[in-house]
């Protein structure tokens, strides 16, 4: 599986946003990768939605609680990760 990577949108970022743009990208992959593997590794035959539920919790457990509310990655693209996890393991 390739490593999960966040990539922000310009457009709904305001100026500070975007100055800190790739340092936040870098952040927030990170915290999924991480939670990638964490979840991977618990995996116990969860269906996919609580597979992305679980990715999501821990990827914000990752990050300092002000980035963490922000953080709102793309629903399909976070089931698309579990989808991965799951099939790895059937």
């Amino acid at each position: 599986m390739t490593e999960p990577h966040v990539t922000l949108d310009p457009r709904s970022l305001n100026p500070v946003e975007e100055k800190l743009r790739g340092p936040l990208e870098d952040q927030l992959s990170s915290a999924l990768q991480a939670a990638t593997v964490r979840v991977g590794d618990r995996y116990t035959g969860e269906s996919v939605e609580q597979v992305t539920a679980m990715l999501l919790e821990e990827a914000k457990a990752g990050l300092h609680p002000d980035i963490a509310a922000g953080f709102h990655p793309d629903h399909d693209q976070l089931r698309q990760v579990a989808e991965v996890i799951v099939s790895r393991t059937r």
